[in-house]
């Protein structure tokens, strides 16, 4: 059994390794192509990459534009206030001419807005800044003590 422990993990490993790529390369393509969303599958590709490869997880992290938002949603679990306006500003006129101009089916664009709308209750819900007990710099994740 602890033969297979090693294939296993490197398997497991690969695994992330590919879905990570997949995911920096989807969140690329949003970048330019608006109807798909980077920062959900930057952050995807940055926890896949955290589990497969330290070095690309380090500079996915390090990234000028992509690491500050990884850095936020790793440290404290939040969304910036600027990545959900500009997140829902894209995604709110896509959607209004999806249903305007598409022709797809009706059952199609019921999926497809419900998908949007819990996308955007997901990131809405979500703080967009750190507890205000928490060190903002990274350096300490302890709370604050009070004065």
């Amino acid at each position: 059994m602890s033969e297979e422990s090693p294939l296993l993990d490197r398997t497991t490993r690969l695994i992330y390794f590919a879905a990570g790529w997949t995911c920096l390369v989807l969140g690329a393509v949003g970048v330019v192509l608006p109807v798909l969303p980077t920062t959900p599958f930057v952050l995807l590709a940055a926890w896949c990459f955290s589990k497969s490869s330290e070095r690309l997880h380090s500079w996915l992290v390090g990234h000028r534009t992509f690491g500050p938002y990884i850095v936020a949603w790793e440290r404290h679990r939040v969304i910036p206030l600027r990545a959900k306006i500009m997140a829902t500003s894209i995604i709110v006129p896509l959607t209004i001419y999806m249903l305007l101009f598409s022709a797809a089916p009706m059952w199609a664009k019921a999926l497809a807005v419900g998908l949007i709308l819990w996308g955007q209750i997901y990131v809405w819900t979500k703080p967009s800044k750190p507890a205000l007990d928490v060190e903002l710099d990274g350096e300490c994740d302890a709370p604050r003590s009070a004065v």
